[in-house]
């Protein structure tokens, strides 16, 4: 998935009130981005660290600029960081349609964002006239502790739970129900849930495994260009919750 513009570079100056952000240009002017990204955003909103915004071309629009990538470095350089939870759901959906995970090939549609279960959106729903429907529910991963590890959630999540919970009720119904975590730097080589951080969702996770809903993650490199493909890193399941 291509950035549709070149990014622009500036220096974080603060995250705050969860969706926006303060960037210093190149020219000094400080600018307000707009954040999409309500988790904690743990190691990754130190002021003064480098961050890419793109720009949006609708003039209309309250804030121009959206807060894209950051550069961290965990000891081994620097690595380039994707802070916008909404680009996994297109950068899945277009791995899905050129048949790049294995897990979600097979099906004769793919629709995005349909209504389920209530008041409930799915992010993808599969469909074939030869199986059941297949619902697919994408997290945004950026959390890194230890080198090479990336972890969901950063932050407690209690709509996270929900979502378990509304895919274990999918699979009672009789469809198929998939839970994709989209890591979004390209240095994590396996995924592990943060039971310290959300204990109630680990537990929610070995619930809706338990249950019959699947899970796998996948990461992709980042760059000032895009997002590449996403390709399969191990899950690391912590022990299941007391």
């Amino acid at each position: 998935m291509r950035f549709s513009s070149g990014l622009v570079e500036g220096r974080l100056v603060r995250r705050y009130k969860r969706f926006l952000a303060d960037v210093e240009l190149a020219g000094g002017e400080i600018i307000t981005a707009h954040c999409a990204n309500p988790g904690a955003m743990l190691g990754l909103n130190a002021p003064g660290a480098r961050v890419w915004l793109s720009r949006s071309p609708n003039p209309k629009r309250k804030l121009a600029f959206s807060w894209e990538l950051i550069e961290v470095d965990l000891g081994r350089g620097p690595a380039l960081v994707g802070i916008n939870t909404s680009s996994p759901n297109g950068a899945v959906a277009a791995a899905i349609e050129r048949s790049l995970i294995p897990q979600l090939t097979g099906y004769a549609s793919l629709r995005r964002e349909v209504r389920y279960g209530g008041n409930s959106r799915i992010d993808i729903l599969l469909e074939d006239e030869t199986r059941s429907p297949c619902y697919v529910e994408i997290k945004n991963v950026h959390l890194m502790r230890q080198e090479g590890l990336a972890e969901f959630p950063d932050s407690v999540t209690a709509r996270g739970a929900k979502h378990l919970k509304a895919l274990t009720e999918m699979v009672a119904s009789g469809a198929r129900a998939v839970m994709v975590y989209f890591v979004q730097r390209g240095d994590a080589q396996a995924f592990t849930l943060a039971h310290d951080i959300d204990p109630a969702y680990a537990r929610a996770f070995h619930k809706a495994t338990a249950s019959g809903v699947e899970a796998f993650a996948v990461a992709a490199d980042v760059s000032l260009e895009g997002i590449a493909l996403p390709r399969a890193i191990p899950l690391q399941s912590p022990p299941a919750p007391e």
